[in-house]
């Protein structure tokens, strides 16, 4: 049997502040597509960038997942960029 492909997907939050709330209640309804999550941002004692990176590894069913990056994709200050690896 084929094993499902590897969708890795890195979602840059430009004005985290204002649109990360978006971006949450999206992960938040297709958490169950959603295997690891991991968040990227500079912070400092004295600064927290506006900016973020979220790398997402996906599971499952690929609909979902291509409809994520769609909604994603529509939010003001939001870029996706995805990685699809083949196994043979």
């Amino acid at each position: 049997m084929k094993e499902a492909r590897h969708i890795v997907l890195g979602v840059h939050i430009t004005d985290r502040t204002r649109h990360a709330h978006q971006v949450q209640d999206l992960f938040t309804e297709y958490g169950c597509s959603i295997k690891t999550r991991v968040g990227l941002h500079t912070v400092a004692d004295n600064f927290c960038s506006p900016n973020g990176l979220v790398l997402l590894e996906m599971a499952g069913d690929e609909k979902p997942i291509f409809e994520l990056i769609d909604k994603l994709g529509a939010i003001e200050g939001v870029d996706v960029q995805k990685m699809i690896f083949e196994h043979d």
